[in-house]
């Protein structure tokens, strides 16, 4: 999953059988202890072993409940019990009774606001299966676990637009199971470490279309207007992995090989949904043949979500995205932003889903192999270079001060939705890079196809891939198990060179920075006349390693980490001479040149040959780093803009690549530099970035234009946000209120903007008092929604900042009320329970 994080408070003594099952366990496991950062987070407790789950349910649009009635097959895991506790949030139970042939015997049972608890007929060993039928209705909006930054609500199941009020959106249903939240609408014991095949019948309008994990074997129209699906899925699969989803979608079909490989996606996008997702079967393909491991399940199919509450999920065959990934061709055209993502899920369904984390502790084996997955199909698809550009991306978003004392393989936290975040992820993924290349392809691709064998269907930790990686490859790796999973941060290194002329030497001093030492292979490369020698060195645990290379004269540059695959922060002692060998040494390698640019543009304001090199990386081979030179620009210097403006002038006519050509005339744009019959051109373009840079600088120059690009498609404005701000002030005075949900991400912070923008503060301030004074229940939503997840984030990493969310979701409050007590409308109304809701949790 794409994702974010928070827990519940402890229930565990509110019941005499829950808590005697509780007491067996060591005290370091309880939960009910003052800190939670002192509870051991072990596996949870397999007492009873879900087998089938079979579902029957309808829907009650106007209540927004779930009404369900549940076949669950158990048996004891080991030890005999003859008691059950069920996870199940927020549920009416109507009734429970054990289930032999066709009759019924109701059992005695207890529930509270998350588990319920059963009593049952006997005393059940080992094997000595049982099945119970459970009556009951799901009420996911009373669900009272919280969301997180990257998973921003925790209900389960979700309605939108359930009374189709709101004309800007869909009625949908949709749900979302990761990390525990699948109980919120059926009772199932909800931890990763249980496996169970299902079934499930959905009764809904007949006008929609449903989507569910496994086969749809039949659906059968009813005579109230609803029809009754049946999906059945033979696989056992975890309850986080169940879904459903109901809508009015188009279906595009596909295939590999002969598995069902379709698109759910609204009408409107139906023509692109190929553009969209049609890489899947070479995915599946690809990923197949690495992993020498077919595509293990009977189906692929991905769907689309309004008011989703993270970025994807790899629910078993029936993906769910959030409903930006649906695209249109001028978006396209510049490249399908969420092309990774689509690679993040898919992989999921090999590590995640077939082999799928033990404890929430052990998430690096879901979502780090998920994270590497991006890279490896960037590398497959377009390139090296491509790949490296993701990866370095991913690191930046690691390596902030927040995760650096944060392990991999967690035992510890606050929260399992912790677990979520730029450690298990990012630097995951990185850590998987790093093991790729110290073991060689061929070793490590068959480890992980040892580890999918031997683990398949069932769960894994991390002891287990190291374990199935040295059976293969004959290495121990506990060395690197330890410093990289069950340890914190990264080596901070400190470059130094030094050249002996009369014994023809080298001298690389790798220092490490900081209390804590690494060991890690190392390439450095050793440059004269232009042609690059490598070296691999071994840096052992201490402060200073130096190492010795002949060189025949001075190197032109000496490069450290020249292959790249170490993560750690490099600091490098060079001259700008040295910087430009070094990017010219660097062709084919994305980080080499990278580091050489940046270290180009800190330097271009006081050297001229900096500045001419940046300039020059303006046209550089790949257009990631064409992007890189032009976004280190500075844009405020006029000696820069003299030198600069002709070559992008330039680059905007003959450049290929639609994002490159869009950031050269925002780049003009921010250089007061606008080419008033170019850009009119450029308002004719295929791509909707290039179409808004333009119309960003003809309003620039003259903003009483604004009412000729009125019309312009939303996809347009909203690829811009200087886009939005200009176009905003036509809107609130034209009252145009269609346009509120595409503004609402960009007025939602306007109190952060005051710090780095005052006067666009000021508009996106007036933009957010407009949308919050009047009846926007998307744009409303939306914002909410964004106030739940960043204030939860900032409060873990930035609690400084948190005040400013509250402040503003406070204000958006104010500004409802104001407008509910002039009109008493039942929708504003609803808008400020949203709201509160949101301000309530805000501790």
């Amino acid at each position: 999953m794409k994702k974010s994080i928070f827990l519940l408070a402890s229930v565990f003594l509110l019941n005499h059988s829950l808590e005697a099952q509780v007491q067996t366990l060591p005290p370091s496991y309880r939960e009910d202890q003052t800190n939670k950062m002192d509870i051991y987070r072990a596996e949870a407790e397999k007492i009873n072993a879900l087998v089938h789950t079979k579902l029957d349910l309808k829907f009650d649009y106007a209540k927004q409940h779930v009404l369900g009635e549940a076949w669950l097959t158990l048996k004891p895991y080991f030890y005999p019990t003859n008691r059950l506790v069920l996870d199940a949030k927020a549920m009416v139970i109507h009734e429970v009774s054990l289930v032999s042939g066709n009759s019924k015997k109701k059992l005695k049972f207890t529930n509270n606001d998350f588990q319920l608890f059963i009593d049952l007929d006997k005393e059940y060993h080992r094997n000595q299966e049982y099945t119970l039928y459970i009556n009951y209705t799901a009420r996911p909006n009373e669900v009272k676990q919280e969301g997180s930054a990257a998973i921003s609500d925790a209900k389960g199941l979700y309605f939108i637009n359930p009374d189709g009020s709101d004309a800007t959106k869909p009625t949908q249903i949709w749900t979302q199971g990761e990390t525990e939240s699948s109980s919120c609408w059926f009772p199932t014991i909800d931890k990763p470490n249980q496996k169970t095949s299902q079934e499930i019948y959905l009764t809904y309008p007949e006008k929609y279309v449903s989507l569910s994990n496994g086969l749809l074997k039949s659906t059968k129209k009813n005579n109230d207007g609803t029809k009754t699906d049946y999906w059945k899925f033979d696989y056992k699969h975890a309850p986080y992995l169940f879904f459903i989803g109901i809508g009015d979608y188009a279906i595009i079909q596909d295939k590999w090989k002969n598995v069902e490989v379709n698109y759910y996606v609204e009408p409107e996008y139906k023509d692109y949904a190929k553009d969209i997702f049609g890489n899947t079967p070479e995915m599946i393909e690809f990923f197949s043949n690495k992993l020498d491991y077919p595509f293990p399940w009977d189906k692929y199919h991905q769907i689309t979500a309004r008011d989703y509450v993270s970025g994807a999920m790899e629910n078993t065959g029936a993906v769910l995205f959030l409903e930006q990934i649906q695209q249109k061709p001028g978006q396209l055209i510049d490249e399908n932003k969420f092309e990774y993502i689509i690679a993040h899920e898919l992989f999921h369904h090999w590590f995640g889903d077939l082999v799928t984390t033990e404890s929430w502790s052990h998430l690096t084996v879901n979502e780090s192999f998920a994270n590497y997955s991006e890279y490896l199909w960037y590398e497959h698809k377009y390139g090296k270079e491509k790949a490296e550009e993701h990866r370095w991306g991913e690191i930046e978003g690691y390596n902030t001060p927040e995760n650096f004392d944060k392990i991999l393989v967690r035992m510890h936290y606050n929260s399992r939705e912790d677990m979520f975040d730029g450690v298990s992820y990012n630097k995951g993924g990185a850590i998987i890079h790093m093991l790729r290349n110290y073991l060689g392809d061929e070793a490590f691709f068959k480890g992980l196809n040892l580890y999918l064998n031997e683990n398949k269907f069932g769960t894994a930790e991390a002891v287990q891939l190291r374990l199935a990686l040295e059976k293969v490859s004959g290495r121990d790796l506990n060395w690197f198990f330890n410093q990289w999973y069950n340890d914190s941060g990264h080596p901070k290194l400190n470059l130094a060179y030094d050249y002996n002329q009369s014994t023809k030497k080298i001298s690389v001093n790798v220092k490490q920075e900081g209390t804590k030492f690494f060991e890690f292979p190392f390439a450095i490369d050793v440059v004269v006349n232009g042609k690059a020698t490598r070296h691999q060195v071994w840096v052992s645990k201490k402060a200073i390693n130096t190492f010795t290379f002949d060189a025949s004269q001075k190197p032109d540059v000496v490069i450290p980490n020249a292959d790249e695959v170490l993560l750690c922060d490099l600091k490098d002692n060079k001259s700008i001479e040295e910087f430009i060998a070094q990017y010219k040494a660097g062709t084919g390698n994305y980080g080499v040149r990278r580091r050489a640019i940046e270290a180009l543009a800190d330097a271009q304001n006081t050297n001229d040959k900096a500045l001419d090199a940046l300039l020059a990386a303006t046209a550089d081979s790949f257009d990631g780093l064409r992007m890189v030179a032009l976004n280190n620009l500075d844009a405020q210097s006029l000696k820069i803009k003299e030198k600069a403006i002709p070559v992008l002038k330039n680059l905007v006519q003959n450049e290929a690549k639609t994002k490159v050509q869009a950031l050269a005339v925002e780049m003009l744009n921010f250089m007061d530099a606008v080419d008033a019959p170019m850009y009119e051109k450029l308002t004719k373009s295929k791509s909707y970035a290039v179409q808004a840079a333009a119309i960003n600088g003809i309003l620039k120059n003259n903003p009483n234009r604004v009412a000729e690009f009125t019309q312009v498609d939303d996809e347009v404005i909203a690829s811009s946000n200087a886009l939005v701000v200009a176009m905003l002030p036509s809107w609130i005075a034209q009252n145009d209120l269609k346009k509120s949900n595409l503004v609402a991400e960009s007025v939602a912070f306007y109190e952060f903007a005051k710090f780095q923008n005052p006067a666009q503060a000021e508009v996106l301030e007036k933009g957010f008092n407009w949308v919050m004074s009047h009846d926007t229940p998307s744009a409303t939503k939306k914002i909410a929604q964004l106030y739940s997840s960043y204030y939860t984030y900032l409060q873990n990493n930035q609690p400084q900042a948190a005040p400013f969310i509250k402040r503003m979701a406070e204000n958006a409050l104010r500004l409802k009320s104001e407008a509910f007590a002039s009109t008493k409308s039942s929708a504003l109304e609803k808008q400020m329970k949203d709201l509160q809701n949101v301000i309530d949790k805000m501790k």
